[in-house]
């Protein structure tokens, strides 16, 4: 008997507000790589660090896809 080959499943394409997030995620890992770091929290310049602020915000701006607003949790 015969398996049957399931069809690709092609992800859909990212878009740019995604691709964004992708960039300062690897910057932020990067950062942490460096530095050998398994998380931001224990650097002590975790709320002056540009590379964090610039990956929460491509995170805001990959929910909101570039429509703005606040986010409430």
């Amino acid at each position: 008997m015969e398996s049957a080959q399931l069809p690709s499943v092609q992800s859909p394409a990212k878009d740019q507000w995604e691709q964004a997030l992708d960039q300062k995620l690897e910057a932020l890992r990067q950062c942490q790589q460096e530095h050998a770091l398994k998380s931001c929290l224990s650097c002590p310049e975790i709320f002056d660090c540009p590379q964090r602020d610039a990956y929460v915000k491509a995170v805001y701006e990959s929910m909101s896809k570039g429509h703005g607003g606040g986010f409430e949790f």
